[in-house]
């Protein structure tokens, strides 16, 4: 009998403790029109969750960037240069004289057609079919120049 005394009393206990919970958490759980007096009077919401910083970009000041041709060392630096600076795919790296040897014998009208239409894992163009024929053209001999 005693246990029967006990378990009703923990359980009042629960019941009590979870009525004086409901009282304090639903009051500030009721959504409702609330007016908020803030320091600096009456601004609206918009110009107090503005955000702190703003980050533009613009385009980069580059000779190229008025529709000039490129030459050949920047058309290598922003394209080819990923693959060859690497070695990436099986790419020759630029400066690899034993690499590039074999490439070079076969002449550059050969190297020109790899360049312009693909090789291997190489896409037409190294994958920027923006670029003219004489600007692919310009960076086969930079990179020519840089492994012989």
């Amino acid at each position: 009998m005693a246990e029967q005394h006990s378990s009703r009393g923990i359980m009042v206990a629960t019941i009590v403790a979870a009525i004086i919970l409901i009282a304090v958490v639903v009051p500030f759980s009721i959504k409702g029109e609330k007016s908020v007096q803030v320091a600096g009077g009456g601004d609206d919401v918009a110009s107090r969750i503005q955000p702190v910083a703003k980050f533009e970009m613009q385009k980069a000041a580059a000779p190229a960037a008025a529709g000039a041709p490129k030459d050949g060392a920047t058309v290598f630096n922003t394209v080819c240069g990923a693959c060859h600076n690497t070695g990436a795919a099986g790419a020759p790296k630029a400066g690899d004289k034993a690499a590039w040897a074999p490439r070079i014998a076969q002449g550059t009208d050969a190297l020109y057609k790899s360049a312009l239409n693909g090789k291997n894992a190489m896409p037409p163009k190294g994958g920027a079919s923006s670029l003219s024929d004489a600007e692919v053209k310009a960076a086969v001999d930079f990179l020519v120049g840089k492994s012989k």
